[in-house]
Order: C-alpha cells, then sequence, then structure tokens
C-alpha cells in the first residue's frame, strides 16, 4: 500500500521524463520491483539499472505486451503477475526475449486486447477472461454459475494438467491464443450509493431487483438474469458515474478490481456473492508462441508458472492487507478509507443462489451455450468435467495452500 501511494504521489511529468529517458517498460518494470519507502530518484535508480541491464545485449526476440489499464501503481493493488512474468522472462532468456510492457491503455483496453493480439497489434495481453470474451467466446467456459467453488478450487483448475483439454487447448484452436497465468477471484455485486445508507446486505433477497452493470460475458448474465440482478450493459467509463448517482444500484466485478481501478469511493458495499469467475488472465498469441526456438518456449512457459505462483500468494495477501476485503477489516486499507463494508453473505444464502441459478440445479437456460462450448471443445461437458476438477480438493482449502504444478506437463 504504501508503495502505490509513494507511485501515486510522482507525477505523470516526472514519470514521462523518466520514461522518455530510460523507455516505458524500464521504468515500469523497475518501479513495479521497489519496497519500502519510494521516491522520484529511487525510481530513476531503479529505471536506469533496469534499463542498463535489459539493454546490455541486442535481443532475438522484442514481445508487445498490451495491459490495458495496468500500470506499475494498481499491480501493486490486483496482483495480476504481469510486470513479474515480464521481468522474469527477460532475465530467464539472458535478454534473448525482451517484454515492452504497454500499460494504461495505450494500445488496447480490457474489451479490444484480445482482438490486437490475434490480428499482431501485440505479442501478449492482460485483460480480464470475462471482457475478452467477445473476441474469443470460448473464454465463456469459465463463467459457468458457482462452478468454482472457491478461489482455491479456481487456482487447483489452472494448475491442473486437467485445463489442457478442457481450457487451453481449445482456446488455443479455436481463438489463436495461448493462456498463460491468471489472477482469481470470484465477482459478487460491487454497490453504489444507493446503499450507502441501507445496512450491510445479508440476505439475497435483498439484491433482487436491483439494476448491475455486466461485464461481456454471456454466461454471466445469463447467471444474473436468474438471481433478478437485472443486467444492464453499461461502458466501463460511465460505471462509476452510474454507481455515484445511482442510476445503477452494482456493477458485477471482484473486490481488488474495485481497488485498483479507483471505484472504491463510489462503492458502499461489496457483496462477495461468488456466482462466477473474476480472472485478470495474460495469454499470448500461439503463432508467435510457435515461432519461438524450443528453449524460449520453455522459459515462457517456465515464467508463466512463476507469474502463477506469485499471482497466488501476493493477491491473497493484497486483498486483506491492500484492498481490505475481510472481515475485521484492516485499517489504513482502500476500503476501509473509502468505507467500503464488505458483505461476506452466510452458506445458506449462497446455497439458495446456487439453487436459483447454477446449471446443476437450473440446467435448461444454460442449455445452449453448454452445447456450442462443449462443440468447440471435442465434445466434452466442459460445466461438468471443470466441477469435477474444483472439487478434488476440500471446500475449505485456503487459496495459497493449493500446491503448484506445472499443467503443460503430465500428471
Amino acid at each position: 500500500m504504501k508503495v502505490s501511494k509513494a507511485l501515486s504521489g510522482i507525477s505523470r511529468r516526472d514519470l514521462f521524463r523518466l520514461s522518455g529517458q530510460f523507455g516505458l517498460s524500464s521504468v515500469v518494470l523497475g518501479a513495479g520491483a521497489l519496497t519500502g519507502a519510494v521516491s522520484l530518484s529511487s525510481v530513476a535508480r531503479a529505471a536506469e539499472s533496469t534499463y542498463e541491464k535489459r539493454f546490455g545485449k541486442e535481443p532475438k526476440h522484442t514481445l508487445k505486451l498490451g495491459a490495458s489499464g495496468f500500470n506499475a501503481r494498481n499491480l501493486l493493488i490486483e496482483r495480476a503477475g504481469v510486470l513479474e512474468f515480464a521481468r522474469d522472462l527477460e532475465e530467464r532468456t539472458d535478454g534473448e526475449i525482451r517484454v515492452e510492457f504497454i500499460g494504461d491503455n495505450q494500445i488496447c483496453g480490457q474489451l479490444n486486447c484480445v482482438e490486437k493480439t490475434q490480428t499482431g497489434v501485440v505479442d501478449m495481453y492482460a485483460a480480464s477472461t470475462q471482457n475478452s470474451a467477445g473476441g474469443a467466446p470460448y473464454l465463456n467456459v469459465l463463467d459457468y454459475a458457482y462452478m468454482f467453488p472457491s478461489r482455491a478450487a479456481q487456482y487447483h483448475f489452472l494448475y491442473s494438467p486437467a485445463s489442457q483439454k478442457i481450457l487451453r487447448e481449445p482456446l488455443e484452436s479455436r481463438h489463436g491464443l495461448k493462456f498463460l497465468f491468471s489472477h482469481c477471484e470470484l465477482r459478487g455485486l460491487q454497490m453504489g450509493q444507493s446503499f450507502a445508507d441501507k445496512p450491510t446486505v445479508t440476505k439475497l433477497e435483498e439484491l433482487f431487483g436491483t439494476k448491475n452493470r455486466v461485464t461481456g460475458t454471456q454466461l454471466g448474465r445469463i447467471a444474473m438474469q436468474l438471481l433478478n440482478l437485472n443486467p444492464v450493459p453499461v461502458a466501463w467509463e460511465e460505471t462509476l458515474d452510474g454507481l455515484k448517482q445511482g442510476l445503477i444500484d452494482g456493477a458485477e466485478t471482484w473486490a481488488s478490481a474495485v481497488a485498483y481501478a479507483n471505484m472504491a469511493p463510489v462503492v458502499s458495499q461489496s457483496v462477495d456473492l461468488r456466482f462466477f469467475c473474476g480472472t485478470e488472465h495474460t495469454s499470448m498469441s500461439v503463432k508467435v508462441f510457435d515461432a519461438m526456438e524450443p528453449h524460449l518456449q520453455d522459459a515462457i512457459m517456465e515464467s508463466a508458472y512463476l507469474a502463477q505462483v506469485h499471482v497466488q500468494a501476493a493477491n491473497e495477501a493484497a486483498l486483506v492487507k491492500t484492498v481490505g476485503f475481510s472481515d475485521p477489516q484492516l485499517p489504513g486499507t482502500i476500503f476501509a478509507q473509502n468505507n467500503v463494508r464488505p458483505a461476506f453473505l452466510a452458506d445458506d444464502q449462497i446455497k439458495m443462489a446456487e439453487e436459483m441459478c447454477s446449471p446443476e440445479f437450473n440446467p435448461e437456460p444454460w442449455a445452449q451455450w453448454r452445447e456450442r462450448l462443449n462443440g468447440w471443445a471435442g465434445g466434452i461437458d466442459t460445466y461438468q468435467e471443470i466441477y469435477n476438477v474444483a472439487r478434488e480438493i476440500p471446500v475449505d482449502t485456503l487459496p495459497e495452500n493449493v500446491e503448484p504444478r506445472r499443467w503443460w506437463r503430465s500428471a
């Protein structure tokens, strides 16, 4: 939290000046590695050191990584692993691969990073799978309601070799994307100012009939309709005003997204509905990956594995210590400073929501999309396969205790 505050205190003019001197990627990668007290001079030293290390030799490959709204500051709030991946890949390949990190929506945004990767404008991207589902509809496969009972189950699935067959291979063959790693949270409802003076939500029925912003996922929309949550497509840039003015009651997203996207000032309650995935992932072009020498392909996978392990631990810590998504809530966190109340629903309320909207209890509304996704995956039952893998671990497993595995190797 201290690091992100300190970085936010450095003027854009100074950051632009450093970027002009050392390049944006060196500034971002250098700043992202800092700990403790941060100043303009320490960022400058880190940028210079990173620049000298990165440009000590000519790379064989320079990969553009479009990172939607991410920068060094907000990647210390939602720990999506993008900078760790880029830094490790450059070091692991001894400079044979250089990663040009382009964040802050400068080259692509949440909705079009996927398409710009598919068309070769960038080589890899970081954005949510839900927002990317417009350009890569197979990503809807992660969004069946209540398929994942916990964040631990999400991580377990991504580490599982079964994720190759169910998620990664169909995504590669159908959309030309190689799914590398992802942060894992479960989406809830982030209620705006119309809920500021209401008691903290404890019952599912208190949310019925509210009007809520929905992202690009088709399956998420089905779940919201079944829960009587009135999904309304609202542009991201209009969501803040909508919540503040009460034009919409809430928005479906996850806790750390509220914090990193500066939504906390207009959110009053963060309701932990946990009804489908919130996965801020990083993918790359299969065409670009396949053109790499074998030892560099291995390096990319190992760096993706390191990033996945980093995210698993770092984001769990950040949710409590930086975001404030906990009960009791730690003082000084983003939620505490902005009076955002986490609303953790009791098990019976989550069970009620699951029985209302999940394919297990209410299969018919999902049938058309389920059949489509199953066909794209070669005939397997995508929902049931992921559901089964997600329940291979005890339901009370802590996310940070999930065993990491190199998913691309046989179990």
